[in-house]
């Protein structure tokens, strides 16, 4: 067992956190004794309700977590009608590119978009997420973390009213200046490994610095973390344990489309790229014809958060839906977000028996790394 800072935090055995947008993983990985945290900014209020319920009834009481994406600079609209108001402000070029570009690779027509769509992407900002950290805070929940900015005055006060840990993610120096100010309890240092939304800074780097800044305040490595070797080199930067996201991408229980677990499985480390074409800001990917046509002349650039999103998520619902019928022009846009560590998936495997493995062979590695330490026969009789 590897005891640290974070494990006596939260209470779990391995220091490990799992983030990922499917309960299963969070079950599994919790269950296993580590710590899994759901991201909530995946689903309306109600989903992230009946999720969360599903959750604690598998962990039979362990702990377990959510984040959310609270960004600090995004579009507004009408608090009345929010979603119109923000839709309005889409400009027609970006549609029309949009459009052209499912229509160049023959991507069928969808569904009637969905209201759900819009909702998804409208939570998004401070209005959005509060509903969200309403459901969570109803939940038995140990940790809350923002994965975009310093998280709101209201939120730290709520959570530690509750009893409720605080987490931030932070690529620079400066950023984890801003969070500790603000009163969280736990920094993730997450390098520019990363899948998802990520700086410039390599883990590496980004690691001791933030270490050395927070002082007796638990900090996580994220970022480039997908073995047992590399939880080791974690520990030896001073994080008190790791945060994994891109990892469990490569498990049964997480939700992503079998189409991009294939191109996953296919990828090398230097397939990916930090591109805001999804969201509207910067986030690690699998590289596709997408982000291909998106730096072509031409393309009208990224909106801000979350009106890009709010332009481009039907498009992925149909090249989802399209890829996994089999269709070839949506397979080459077909893409998620994923870290670098994607170049060492070689094939699918349980939440738990991911966990498991990560925290052995991190004991292994630590303990061979303990044994060059050793002093000689020679040493130990002078």
């Amino acid at each position: 067992m590897i005891r640290t800072a974070l494990t006596d935090l939260l209470g779990v055995d391995h220091p490990v956190v799992g983030f990922n947008r499917s309960p299963g993983v969070v079950a599994g990985v919790t269950n296993a004794g580590g710590f899994g945290v759901l991201a909530a900014t995946a689903y309306t209020p109600e989903e992230l309700d009946a999720q969360l319920t599903w959750i604690e009834q598998q962990v039979d009481g362990r702990p377990y977590g959510v984040d959310l994406l609270v960004p600090e600079k995004f579009a507004t609209g009408d608090p009345d009608d929010l979603v119109a108001s923000l839709r309005a402000q889409i400009p027609a070029e970006h549609i029309e590119f949009v459009e052209k570009l499912l229509a160049e690779y023959g991507v069928p027509q969808g569904a009637t978009r969905s209201p759900q769509t819009d909702e998804l992407a409208v939570a998004l900002n401070p209005d959005g997420a509060a509903a969200l950290l309403d459901v969570a805070f109803s939940h038995r929940i140990s940790l809350v973390a923002n994965a975009l900015g310093t998280p709101p005055p209201n939120l730290v006060e709520r959570a530690h009213r509750a009893g409720v840990v605080v987490g931030s993610l932070v690529g620079q120096r400066k950023h984890a200046v801003r969070q500790l100010e603000s009163g969280v309890d736990l920094l993730v240092a997450q390098g520019t490994e990363a899948g998802g939304h990520t700086g410039t800074i390599a883990t590496t780097v980004l690691t001791p610095e933030i270490v050395d800044l927070a002082g007796d305040r638990p900090v996580l490595a994220a970022g480039g973390i997908a073995s047992g070797r590399q939880m080791a080199a974690a520990l030896a930067l001073g994080a008190a344990g790791v945060w994994c996201g891109s990892l469990w991408l490569s498990s049964h229980e997480d939700i992503t489309p079998l189409p991009v677990k294939e191109k996953f499985l296919a990828a090398a480390s230097s397939d990916t790229l930090r591109s805001p074409t999804r969201t509207g800001k910067p986030a690690r990917q699998l590289r596709s014809a997408w982000h291909d046509a998106w730096e072509r002349p031409g393309s009208p650039g990224p909106l801000p958060m979350p009106l890009q999103p709010m332009l481009v998520s039907e498009a992925w619902e149909r090249i989802d839906a399209a890829a996994e019928q089999g269709h070839e022009g949506a397979t080459a846009l077909e893409s998620f977000f994923i870290g670098q560590v994607v170049g060492s998936f070689t094939g699918l495997r349980p939440a738990a028996e991911i966990t498991r493995q990560l925290v052995a062979d991190c004991e292994r590695r630590l303990g061979a790394l303990s044994a060059l330490t050793s002093p000689t026969d020679e040493g130990a009789r002078a």
